[in-house]
């Protein structure tokens, strides 16, 4: 197995022409199909997205956006674990908590009514549904943390100013026989917390 830092390619150069020769490949528009990349493991990269969303490269910050943004689309997460993949190689990165976070909000309207949009730190937008839904954990705080789905086990995590965008627009409905208090978009409820607590809190 290799050794943390050893990959095929030759460091963070290497994966980013790989990175781009594996997005060329793809549709014209979208994400590369990761899904379908099954190359072996070439050991883990030091690499780490902190709990802010900031991507980090040997402790030094990846101060060029469109970098982030690249690695972001060939991002895979596997048995708990995160990978940077291309067809050739899939190497290990640390992910602090989620690896994307939702840093924008709109509400819109179309067929399915009220939708919620967000917007990612690497700028994808995405539709708030029953196939990108809305979680609820409890921050160390005490206080409640979202997280939307954003793509296949791949999660972002809401700002807190938008939790607070959240809180306010939401409103209380009956699930399985229990008063709940939680978010209405594109049709689907996403119950946050007991609607009791929720009056209650300060």
């Amino acid at each position: 197995m290799a050794k943390q830092g050893q990959i095929a390619t030759s460091g963070l150069d290497g994966l980013t022409t790989a990175a781009k020769d594996a997005a060329a490949g793809g549709k014209a528009k979208g994400l590369p199909p990761v899904h379908l990349w099954n190359p072996p493991f070439c050991g883990d990269l030091d690499m780490r997205i902190a709990s802010d969303g900031t991507w980090f490269y040997l402790g030094t910050p990846i101060g060029r956006p469109a970098l982030v943004r690249l690695f972001s689309t060939i991002l895979k997460r596997e048995d708990g674990k995160h990978f940077l993949v291309t067809p050739v190689e899939k190497v290990g990165i640390v992910v602090d908590d989620a690896p994307f976070l939702a840093v924008e909000m709109l509400k819109e309207q179309d067929s399915r009514g009220s939708v919620l949009r967000f917007r990612t730190n690497v700028d994808d937008w995405v539709d708030c549904d029953a196939d990108h839904r809305l979680r609820f954990e409890v921050a160390d705080d005490g206080g409640l943390m979202p997280y939307l789905h954003v793509r296949a086990d791949l999660w972002a995590k809401v700002t807190r100013a938008l939790y607070y965008d959240l809180v306010d627009m939401g409103e209380e409905r009956v699930v399985d026989g229990k008063p709940m208090f939680g978010i209405v978009s594109a049709g689907e409820f996403f119950a946050m917390a007991d609607a009791e607590q929720m009056r209650e809190a300060p």
